[in-house]
């Protein structure tokens, strides 16, 4: 079976019928918004994330060809995953990785986990930024795992100050698509 292409009008439709909710919800940034994007509906979706996968791989080529992917657990996993099996079926070597919100408390103590290398480029996948504070925490972990990480790349940008707190630690967000692209607004 060939690996999937990807189609923007496509995720979008899976976003508003399966991810998109709306009421009052908080954040993990703490703000409280009028509608919710749950992506693990997408995610953990063979279509979803099959999507979701085509999508950052062409963003991957064009940005530069990073060594790993990975994120922080639990909402970046089913990503990197996705990410590391649609590259194998291009035949494109790509790694995985998980970062731990504290560092194990057993075996080895990672906080970083897979088969990663000091000085290897690494990208940092998301599920939705809105300030980027746990993104921002996964950079800084990877960081002091020895990888160099520039870029993060998430399915969804709330726009809501995460390109700019990105950009004040060296690194780019790219995004599959906006809240204004999905005709979300003001929180």
């Amino acid at each position: 079976m060939p690996p999937p292409t990807y189609s923007s009008a496509r995720l979008t439709e899976l976003i508003r019928a399966q991810a998109l909710k709306f009421g009052e919800f908080r954040l993990a940034s703490g703000k409280t918004a009028s509608f919710y994007l749950d992506c693990r509906k997408l995610t953990l979706d063979g279509e979803g994330a099959n999507q979701i996968a085509a999508g950052m791989i062409e963003v991957l080529k064009s940005t530069g060809w990073p060594d790993c992917v990975g994120g922080m657990a639990i909402g970046a996993d089913p990503i990197t995953a996705a990410l590391i099996t649609c590259a194998w079926q291009l035949r494109m070597p790509l790694r995985g990785f998980i970062v731990r919100k504290e560092p194990k408390a057993h075996g080895t103590g990672q906080q970083v986990e897979g088969p990663i290398r000091a000085g290897d480029r690494a990208v940092i996948v998301e599920d939705v930024v809105t300030s980027g504070g746990s993104s921002l925490k996964a950079i800084q972990y990877a960081r002091d795992a020895g990888l160099q990480v520039d870029r993060c790349l998430a399915i969804i940008d709330r726009q809501q100050g995460a390109a700019e707190a990105f950009s004040q630690v060296g690194v780019t967000l790219h995004a599959l698509l906006t809240a204004e692209q999905l005709g979300l607004s003001g929180g």
